[in-house]
């Protein structure tokens, strides 16, 4: 079976002197000394891209995204600071991101190091990852899961569906109350927001006769989670039943997160969503909810 983008990537970023790699924001930062010089990221708020954001040299960014647009781009965040997008699944040959990741490298890494590399490594064009692999909320699980949040939700007075970082919320209004959430690094170490997962360079893992691709793993399927708003207090009873995780950015808020990647409980679903609309509707839309019970 040919390898795929996730392992040449890895084969490619650890193949530089004592490189780790950290999960942050989700995705994958490859970094040397504590600096990163590259991030691999995947369908980043729905843009459907598989990329490597590079700490690139100063004017590489500018030179590339002009002079072959099809290949580079500006990415968000980081493209202010000179950091260059490169499309890993538009044809790009394999032994020029390898350069241009070296070059990342070579950035942010002391001169011992980076006068150590040698040769660039050589990387066979791996395998092309599929939609449901680019976009987990293609999978056909995602979207069974997604035709019967449509139906309860929509059912509710003002509600709308929007999409929020990429991902279907629902909103009563404007208050979002239900969001469906693919998380692709769930079976990674680290990935359930840890914060970190340091691996060798290819040097250290071939001297431990292991394979890069072989240290880096595969990665199991995405897991599909639900967030629903339950209240601070709820969280700490909720989190006992191994189904729920408080999730980032929003759990301090009182937000819960519902496993629903092999088994989705309708009946529980409907009540923990009403519940979160309850909380976030206006006092018409409560009144014409309890009409429409009536």
């Amino acid at each position: 079976m040919a390898r795929s983008i996730n392992e040449a990537v890895r084969e490619v970023c650890l193949s530089f002197p004592q490189t780790e790699e950290v999960v942050s924001h989700g995705f994958p930062d490859f970094r040397v000394r504590g600096k990163t010089f590259a991030s691999y990221v995947v369908n980043h708020h729905g843009d459907g891209r598989v990329a490597l954001w590079l700490n690139a040299p100063a004017g590489s960014q500018d030179h590339y995204s002009k002079s072959e647009p099809k290949h580079f781009f500006v990415p968000p965040y980081v493209g202010p600071r000179g950091w260059l997008g490169v499309h890993l699944n538009k044809g790009l040959s394999w032994q020029r991101v390898a350069a241009l990741v070296r070059q990342a490298y070579e950035k942010v890494a002391p001169r011992a190091l980076a006068e150590s590399i040698g040769e660039t490594v050589q990387i066979k064009p791996p395998a092309a990852l599929s939609p449901q692999q680019i976009d987990p909320l293609k999978s056909r699980r995602a979207q069974t899961v997604l035709a019967g949040l449509r139906k309860l939700c929509l059912s509710w007075p003002e509600v709308v569906e929007d999409q929020q970082f990429g991902s279907p919320v629902w909103r009563a209004g404007k208050k979002t109350f239900v969001w469906l959430h693919a998380d692709r690094n769930a079976g990674a170490a680290g990935g359930d927001g840890a914060g970190a997962r340091a691996r060798a360079g290819a040097a250290e893992a071939k001297a431990a006769g292991r394979s890069v691709a072989k240290s880096a793993g595969r990665r199991a399927s995405p897991r599909l989670q639900l967030y629903f708003w339950v209240g601070v207090a709820a969280q700490s009873f909720m989190t006992a039943d191994a189904r729920f995780k408080i999730p980032p950015y929003i759990g301090h808020q009182g937000w819960i997160a519902l496993d629903v990647t092999e088994h989705c409980d309708w009946k529980e679903v409907r009540g923990l969503a009403l519940s979160s609309y309850r909380h976030f509707a206006l006092q018409r839309m409560l009144k014409l909810l309890g009409a429409e019970k009536d």
